[in-house]
């Protein structure tokens, strides 16, 4: 099951090049909490199948998955944010994103919306003190009743992460 998201972020009878009020972001869920990104960062969104596990990789790095002939490798959410792991279930998706011109495939528990935020929903990351890095967040949204940690990709997938993901797919 793929599903391509670029349909997705566009709303029925805005015409395409014209820019909607606020910014789109693709909605998911890691246990109870509701996290999003950027929709032009999101290539497509695929229903889990299996990994190939490579050896000696860290926890986070679940291993990498061909698509249509491209290597792409695997970061766990869950792992990655320190959280339980779970058993995945029908709704465990790949996310699949582009980061510094690469492709890369996150699991995560489920896909909830596409929702478009405004600027002025868009709050600052809250100090959590000097203790907490929460740089990886952009913000914290307001989508209806609902507060959605805005995920900054570039942040969160560093450096380190796009190292190990290369030597994932070497």
């Amino acid at each position: 099951m793929a599903i391509v998201v670029a349909a997705a972020a566009q709303e029925p009878g805005q015409q395409q090049g014209i820019v909607a009020e606020g910014n789109q972001f693709l909605t998911f869920c890691l246990g109870d909490e509701l996290y999003g990104m950027d929709i032009l960062r999101v290539k497509e969104i695929k229903g889990y199948t299996a990994i190939t596990k490579i050896p000696n990789m860290p926890s986070h790095i679940k291993g990498v998955l061909n698509l249509r002939g491209a290597i792409v490798p695997i970061v766990e959410l869950r792992t990655a944010f320190g959280m339980p792991t779970i058993d995945y279930t029908a709704f465990t998706v790949f996310i699949l994103v582009v980061v510094r011109d690469r492709i890369l495939g996150l699991v995560v528990d489920s896909v909830s919306d596409v929702v478009t935020i405004s600027q002025k929903d868009i709050e600052a990351s809250p100090d959590f003190g000097t203790k907490v890095d929460a740089s990886f967040l952009s913000g914290i949204g307001k989508s209806g009743d609902k507060l959605v940690a805005l995920l900054n990709i570039d942040q969160l997938l560093t450096e380190g992460y796009m190292q190990e993901a290369a030597a994932a797919t070497a």
